[in-house]
């Protein structure tokens, strides 16, 4: 059947009153996460109904992103520009977080979230209350539940504006939709912002103008994209990729998440392609045995990526190519590949057809974007934005074809806490408080169990430190799980892998203490044979006792200096300076951290003379302090750059 054409505007005010017009009664909004909200359209219907009680609404989303604040003191100097510059003047903060962050929301408006931007709810009773834990794949059944009547979306639109693009979110509108509609429901209505700035990308993406019911383009000047900021990797994050890396087989799947974590292995596949003489040395420095493994060598074949989200660690393996091994939707001529009987016209089609990137959103840096803008289309056409229930699981669509597809499958997410019986504790406090949510993390660690050559890692740092005090991210048990422990595979942290899948109790126990820092090891297992659930004698191997950070850092100082362990693996926000700027915060925000700190770092910056680092003062505006307070945070940055130089 023929869908009627769109109502094109160019008014924000226009759309809204349209929406309000189509729809009766309680507005249930369903908006994508991330960089899919259309920011000035809700903004827009936000102001509208906050000053209506009469119209109920009820928004539906997740990762509703909020440019960090300026912050106070040290922070404000350095962040205070550098929001400026990376955000823009004009980005449209959401009104509805800053709402929920002062717990401002009206009585008549709800925001409920599956998935918050991390740790920036924690303080807001209103987000905590309506947060839903939900696996990303379920969401679109939840949508459904709730009765949702209008999903608004930002697109990108064609060079001959016939079609519209969802780009960066094809995660949950087509499942939404069809799980709406089976419930007997109305199809909710759709309401697309066009943003000039979002990269095309056609395929499954894109749909005619039709499938609208309302697209608005807004006049100019248009924001920019949100752009994550990339962070520097340290020497632990360094250590844990490498380790991950070592998990890797040519030919096979890859799923990886964001952060540090993830920069850190997808650098490691990066040099293990293009430097492998160096990548085995950094192995040698990091393991006692297996750098010469012949397994290790460069990708012969490539990569499948296949990951919910597509961000800047797979452009540059894409780049580098080791994202290569294309599929095809065709379950004969993959069973025919896979078993080696491919023919020259399958190996053709393939070439031809074939897709070596499968994701469900994308979210990254400018440059991430930029580098969409420009693909060449050979390489587009590689990259295949699907269906949340087509990348995060088997059962969505067609299973035999998947697990074809997604042979010798590595799925690597990141934990904040692993117990040493093998649970995960990845998006809440011991509280009950919510600090990121489970997304998918679940769905790939089920995956992983349910295909026959998979396997799962949870990647975590061995310690943290947070008030002056250090604790240890291997514990004996914890208020919240995540993962449950009878799903334990791989878990991994910057000393080393723990393969903990179908072990005993006890076995697990003693795998995940010799990864653990060598100063939580005997506790831990203390507890466990106090408890009951390790026997006498059982003690971690003796190099787990070198588990130390400065037993890394002198491991990996000679690649540190030679340029091969970069701050920032996949290029950086920062400028120069703010590099430096950032690492000598970082060292001043730890040293400082308690009152006693405090105080020595004073007394040090006092005593130590002048910075001569003119460039880093000026961008912190202290080059000329005035005033007593200038003067000494003139000396602790100065303290804080000799230090980390």
């Amino acid at each position: 059947m023929t869908r009627p054409a769109p109502l094109m505007l160019d008014s924000l005010d226009a759309a809204i009153d349209a929406l309000l017009a189509r729809i009766g009664g309680p507005l249930h909004v369903g908006a994508p996460l991330g960089l899919g909200k259309p920011h000035r359209l809700l903004n827009a219907l936000y102001a509208r109904v906050e000053r209506d009680p009469s119209r109920r609404l009820h928004l539906y989303t997740a990762l509703s992103l909020d440019p960090p604040g300026k912050g106070k003191g040290l922070e404000a100097r350095f962040l205070g520009p550098f929001v400026q510059r990376h955000f823009g003047d004009d980005f449209p903060r959401l009104a509805y977080v800053q709402a929920l962050k002062r717990n401002a929301l009206p009585p008549h408006i709800e925001v409920e979230e599956f998935y918050m931007q991390s740790g920036a709810m924690l303080g807001s009773a209103q987000a905590q209350q309506h947060y839903a834990s939900l696996n990303y794949t379920h969401v679109a059944r939840a949508l459904g539940d709730r009765g949702v009547n209008a999903i608004v979306q930002k697109v990108a639109r064609s060079a001959d504006g016939m079609r519209l693009s969802l780009s960066c979110n094809t995660d949950l509108t087509f499942d939404a939709i069809d799980a709406i509609v089976a419930r007997g429901l109305p199809r909710p209505l759709l309401v697309a912002e066009v943003d000039p700035g979002l990269p095309w990308l056609g395929g499954s993406a894109a749909v005619d103008a039709d499938f609208f019911d309302i697209v608005v383009s807004p006049p100019g000047p248009h924001p920019k994209l949100f752009g994550l900021p990339r962070q520097p990797v340290n020497d632990a994050d360094y250590a844990i990729g490498f380790h991950a890396s070592t998990l890797v087989l040519d030919g096979g799947t890859l799923q990886i998440g964001i952060g540090a974590l993830a920069d850190a292995l997808c650098h490691a596949l990066v040099l293990r392609h293009t430097d492998n003489a160096e990548y085995r040395r950094v192995l040698r420095a990091l393991l006692n045995t297996g750098a010469d493994d012949p397994a290790l060598g460069p990708f012969a074949e490539g990569l499948y990526g296949c990951s919910e989200m597509i961000n800047e660690g797979f452009r540059r393996l894409v780049e580098v190519g080791v994202i290569r091994r294309k599929v095809v939707d065709d379950v004969e001529l993959m069973q025919r590949v896979d078993a080696g009987r491919a023919s020259d016209d399958d190996l053709a089609r393939l070439e031809r057809e074939g897709e070596y990137l499968h994701g469900a959103f994308y979210l990254g840096s400018p440059d991430f974007y930029q580098w969409l803008r420009t693909l060449p289309e050979d390489v587009c056409r590689g990259i295949g934005m699907k269906r949340v229930s087509a990348v995060n699981e088997l059962y969505g669509g067609n299973e035999a074809l998947e697990r074809l597809q997604r042979r010798r499958a590595r799925f690597f997410n990141s934990c904040m806490i692993a117990t040493v019986l093998g649970a995960a504790i990845s998006d809440g406090l011991e509280d009950g408080r919510v600090v990121s949510g489970v997304g998918g993390q679940y769905n790939f660690v089920a995956m992983a169990h349910a295909l026959p050559d998979a396997r799962s890692a949870l990647m975590l740092r061995a310690t943290r430190e947070a008030g002056g005090r250090l604790t240890s991210n291997i514990v004996w048990n914890y208020g919240h799980t995540t993962i449950p422990r009878h799903l334990r595979d791989f878990y991994i942290t910057e000393y080393g892998i723990a393969d903990v899948r179908g072990l005993s109790d006890g076995d697990c126990i003693a795998a995940m203490a010799a990864v653990a820092d060598a100063r939580f090891q005997s506790g831990l297992l203390d507890t466990a044979r106090r408890h009951g659930k390790l026997r006498d004698g059982v003690a971690v191997p003796e190099e787990a006792a070198g588990n130390t950070p400065e037993h890394l850092r002198t491991a990996l100082a000679p690649f540190r200096t030679a340029g091969s362990l970069p701050d920032y693996p996949l290029g950086s926000d920062f400028t120069t300076v703010e590099q430096r700027l950032v690492k000598a915060l970082g060292w001043l925000k730890t040293g400082t951290a308690t009152r006693s700190g405090k105080v020595r770092a004073v007394l040090a910056a006092l005593t130590a003379g002048r910075c001569d680092d003119a460039e880093a003062l000026g961008r912190m505006q202290l080059a000329e302090p005035r005033g007593l307070g200038e003067r000494i945070e003139a000396r602790l940055v100065g303290l804080a750059l000799k230090r980390t130089a």
